[in-house]
């Protein structure tokens, strides 16, 4: 009866009250360090990918650095092409195996350098030609708003001065259609070729009407036709089927401001630069 009794109880109670101040101190004290550790690894995985980011962006400077005196492929030494490599798989390294993101892929890219022969046979062809010229190159991709595709277009700007106003007298446009085939590989199907965004000369502009002379409406319907010139060649026949010849692109590297591509195939590589908006 005397464990029963109300005196055992208050005995126990009093016993349990003197731990509890011990065992809330431990409690407490886990808590503390639990909320002074997790600030800790926040900290410390900032500092790690700000670190990375920065490694990441000295590469990409390493690599601008070796193609810059190229002419964008133009003029290589061998031992500027193994640097070049080299520079390439590095940045390529840090985004390797990520998948493609079509968001980040939209928008203009100019060309700062490519092994690519058919793109180098325009440069050499203007380096030779005196009154060729090739201006700037460019990649343009509309796939914002899509999930596994959309349209690229190979844009180079070209002229033959005085008859065209300097580099930026005419616009070669290649249009193709791609898909998303793996996690980094397009499939390119070429659909159009086409040369438009013709600016004329001043010297042809005065040789169709001159300037001290009236005007006439023949020699102004000239220019606005030569203005808004536009010559198409389809690659591929929708009416019968007939399929353009295809290519698969790889995207070893994607940024915000830089986009690297391999031509699979040994069709060569190319170092590519955010641009601003093309309007075409």
């Amino acid at each position: 009866m005397a464990l029963a009794s109300p005196l055992f109880a208050s005995n126990v109670t009093r016993g349990v009250d003197r731990i509890k101040p011990f065992s809330s101190m431990l409690i407490g004290n886990k808590k503390l360090s639990t909320r002074k550790l997790f600030p800790c690894l926040a900290v410390v995985a900032t500092q790690t990918a700000q670190t990375v980011q920065f490694e990441v962006e000295s590469r990409k400077h390493e690599l601008l650095r070796a193609v810059q005196d190229t002419q964008r492929g133009l003029v290589t030494t061998g031992d500027q092409r193994s640097s070049i490599e080299e520079a390439l798989v590095t940045v390529e390294g840090y985004n390797k195996g990520a998948p493609l993101d079509l968001v980040k892929l939209d928008g203009t890219w100019r060309l700062q350098y490519t092994s690519a022969p058919d793109v180098l046979v325009l440069l050499e062809a203007a380096a030779r030609v005196s009154f060729f010229q090739v201006g700037q190159i460019f990649q343009k991709f509309e796939c914002k708003d899509q999930s596994d595709g959309g349209i690229i277009r190979n844009v180079v700007r070209w002229s033959v001065p005085p008859v065209l106003e300097e580099e930026d007298g005419a616009t070669l446009l290649v249009s193709a259609k791609f898909s998303v085939v793996s996690v980094r590989n397009i499939y390119l199907q070429f659909e159009e070729i086409s040369v438009q965004n013709i600016k004329i000369g001043e010297e042809l502009q005065a040789l169709i009407a001159p300037a001290i002379l009236p005007r006439s409406f023949l020699s102004l319907q000239i220019l606005q036709f030569l203005r808004t010139f536009k010559a198409q060649i389809p690659v591929s026949d929708r009416g019968t089927g007939r399929q353009s010849v295809g290519g698969l692109y790889y995207l070893s590297y994607l940024d915000a401001n830089m986009l690297l591509g391999r031509a699979v195939g040994g069709g060569g590589v190319f170092v590519f630069t955010k641009a601003q908006p093309l309007e075409l």
